[in-house]
């Protein structure tokens, strides 16, 4: 019986039809089906078809954080089809309001479809498909039209939109990029920031360091959740009633990292929330 992640590996070297050789991070020969000794120090293999460089604790971290995330997105999936479900069985009940479920209904398949675009949108950032940085671009324009996107739904929200900034500074991304950092960050003050609420976009420069900060004076969230904002679907308990899929700030994380920059948040219950996405010197 194989137990563990080097039985299963050299199991698999053991059987393979082809020459396999497996190092670890430190070009050590791990198992190897050509002869090599295993702890043996390699430079080139030049006979191996196969390849595999890495330590077999990261490989196993890997397959752990990818079963996981795949665990996550069908969970998140599961929760709109089930509403759909019973949406649409509330329709064949007698006297039910078509129209209405109709309209339920429709939101919820458009809550799926976010979902998906966002987990395949993170997929591409993660395999590098998606370029982030190319070139630099003048931000406070593209932050201009965002707000003014989102102009209805934050009416509708009773959450203020401001923008600020000098139109001359720019940030190390495609426009495009811009333009989802600026949507998720502000999406996520309109729904989580609370009525009567303002929410400023600004684009400011500190030591020659381009920064985007995205503040607002509303709801703010408890130390415990500030630690754990970024991460992949995770909510604060006062989010968990309401319809983002939770990737929006795993994504802003993701692209501002990618282009050489950090993002903090900062924040208190009652006292608003406030996410600096800070970039390195043009």
């Amino acid at each position: 019986m194989v137990n563990d992640d080097g039985d299963r590996v050299r199991a698999l070297v053991d059987g393979a039809p082809v020459s396999v050789v497996v190092l670890d991070d430190e070009r050590r020969v791990v198992a190897s089906n050509v002869g090599l000794a295993p702890g043996r120090r390699m430079g080139d293999v030049d006979d191996a078809l196969v390849l595999f460089v890495g330590g077999l604790p990261e490989l196993s971290a890997y397959q752990e954080l990818r079963a996981g995330f795949t665990a996550a997105v069908s969970h998140e999936l599961r929760t709109p089809l089930a509403r759909l479900l019973v949406l649409l069985e509330n329709a064949t009940l007698p006297g039910a309001d078509i129209p209405d479920l109709v309209d339920q209904a429709r939101q919820e398949i458009q809550l799926a479809g976010e979902l998906i675009d966002d987990v395949l949108f993170l997929g591409e950032l993660e395999t590098g498909r998606e370029v982030v940085s190319l070139g630099r671009t003048r931000a406070l324009p593209i932050v201009e039209e965002v707000l003014a996107a989102y102009a209805d739904r934050a009416e509708h929200a009773e959450v203020r939109l401001v923008a600020s900034g000098g139109p001359e500074i720019e940030l190390p991304l495609r426009s495009r990029m811009i333009r989802v950092v600026v949507e998720n960050l502000v999406a996520n003050a309109v729904r989580y920031a609370g009525p009567g609420s303002t929410c400023t976009v600004s684009v400011t420069q500190e030591a020659s360091a381009p920064l985007l900060v995205v503040s607002d004076d509303g709801a703010g969230v408890s130390p415990g959740d500030l630690e754990r904002l970024f991460e992949r679907f995770y909510r604060a308990d006062q989010a968990r009633t309401t319809r983002g899929t939770g990737l929006g700030l795993a994504i802003v994380k993701h692209v501002v990292t990618a282009a050489g920059g950090t993002v903090d948040a900062r924040g208190a219950p009652g006292k608003g929330l406030e996410i600096v996405c800070r970039f390195a010197a043009g």
